[in-house]
């Protein structure tokens, strides 16, 4: 890895901070506000451009209402460990999908959407339109 990439534990633990930060509806800036930062430097621990100390993450912590394990939880096991992970790419890649999806602006909103749905066979209903319109963009 060259010194400009960043870390995948970086990486990681940034998009959790964004991801906790999105689903509770707070911005950049007022999660900066909260910790004394810019929220260009937000920006930078959610890429994980610049590292994030442990009293750092302790106070991010406390602002986004988390456990500081939750930044290192769905940890990806080829950066976790990875010498035991050789010979997973195909779930690892499917893993990785799914969560660069709950990560993203869309992921995010169509989580929390879908979760306010209580009517189970509504729920069912947006899952089948979901795998519908899936199928149909394969197909072209």
């Amino acid at each position: 890895m060259s010194s400009k990439n960043p870390n995948p534990i970086d990486v990681h633990v940034g998009n959790r901070v964004r991801m906790r930060r999105m689903l509770i509806g707070m911005s950049q800036e007022r999660l900066g506000k909260e910790l004394g930062l810019t929220f260009q430097q937000v920006q930078k621990y959610e890429r994980g451009t610049n590292r994030i100390s442990a009293s750092r993450l302790y106070r991010i912590a406390q602002v986004l209402g988390v456990p500081v394990q939750y930044f290192f939880e769905d940890l990806p096991q080829s950066v976790a460990a990875p010498a035991q992970a050789e010979g997973f790419s195909e779930a690892r890649s499917e893993q990785s999908m799914i969560m660069d999806f709950l990560n993203s602006s869309e992921g995010l909103q169509m989580n929390r959407h879908f979760a306010a749905i209580k009517d189970p066979a509504v729920r069912r209903a947006v899952v089948d339109l979901v795998k519908s319109l899936a199928r149909a963009e394969k197909a072209e």
